[in-house]
């Protein structure tokens, strides 16, 4: 999922990816589980490299990039969120993905954005941030469209970029966002916003979440930046029928295809002919971020199966 600019590391034998525990490490929650007699979807040949087990464990050594890696946060995310006061531990957005690369020898710096801003002040936000932190360093940023817009539009002073690896980031849009916009109607989407601003909640990033919005202003005005490596990683799962995304993903799927629930294969795609890695098959939006890894484990090992 790591790939830095001066090689793309998912391409060489001892890749950090893994320290993002990929949690689809069994083929058990694999769309392609045994006994699926339905006809596979021909929409499946744009999945690219199939990426299952080769990253499901921590191995012993791997090649420590030379600049640090910079992890910043999507949508309604954070750095730490402290809910029980500052004098209680936090808890972390990256959880056990910051540690696990540190022991490695790799430097990691993580950023904090408004959460649900508009893409212009997150960006803003995120430069502040790595200009802050890397000291004028290069750095290779694992992020979504705050680092596109930063790095194409801004360009911060103190902040120079290797390379830019999204993994499954809207760039074209979410197929859920419109359905969801559809939905809501446009007489009360003011009264949302209402409410939602007396709460305290910027409601700017949502709106930007839509086809219409990426395909039409976004991205014809946000070209990537000569010098920059971009690289993408997508993913799929198949919820199961108590899944929280079991929903959001037929709406995605029935538009745009292959999904992890909420944004699809082919809106994750970015970085040209070369810059798309691969597809995380098994994985929901949720997992990306190893939120899920720790109950899915639990569960795992209480059918009787064993860490490897």
């Amino acid at each position: 999922m790591i790939c830095l600019g001066f090689r793309p590391l998912a391409s060489v034998k001892s890749s950090p990816l893994s320290a993002f525990k990929y949690a689809a490490s069994s083929k058990s929650f694999s769309i392609f589980c045994a006994g699926n007699t339905q006809q596979p979807d021909p929409r499946l040949g744009e999945l690219g490299k199939e990426i299952e087990d080769d990253y499901a464990f921590i191995r012993d050594k791997y090649q420590t990039p030379k600049n640090p890696i910079v992890l910043a946060h999507g949508l309604m995310g954070f750095d730490e969120l402290h809910l029980a006061g500052a004098q209680f531990p936090g808890l972390r957005y990256w959880r056990g993905i910051t540690e696990a690369l540190r022991l490695k020898g790799i430097e990691v710096i993580t950023t904090s954005v408004p959460p649900s801003a508009s893409i212009e002040i997150r960006a803003a936000k995120l430069g502040l941030d790595i200009a802050e932190k890397a000291q004028g360093r290069s750095v290779n940023i694992i992020a979504g469209l705050d680092a596109r817009y930063m790095i194409s539009r801004l360009e911060p002073k103190g902040v120079k970029v290797s390379s830019l690896t999204t993994i499954a980031t809207p760039h074209r849009g979410s197929a859920f966002a419109d359905y969801c916009f559809n939905q809501i109607g446009l007489t009360t989407l003011p009264w949302l916003y209402k409410i939602l601003d007396l709460l305290g909640t910027q409601t700017g990033a949502f709106s930007q979440l839509t086809r219409k919005y990426m395909l039409e202003e976004f991205n014809p005005k946000t070209p990537d930046k000569e010098g920059v490596r971009y690289f993408s990683y997508g993913a799929i799962a198949k919820p199961p029928l108590w899944s929280a995304f079991r929903h959001s993903h037929g709406v995605v799927e029935k538009e745009e295809g292959p999904n992890d629930g909420l944004v699809s294969v082919v809106s994750s795609k970015w970085g040209g002919e070369n810059g798309y890695k691969g597809t995380l098959v098994g994985v929901t939006h949720l997992d990306l971020i190893n939120w899920t890894n720790r109950l899915r484990w639990f569960i795992w090992e209480l059918t009787g199966n064993k860490r490897k």
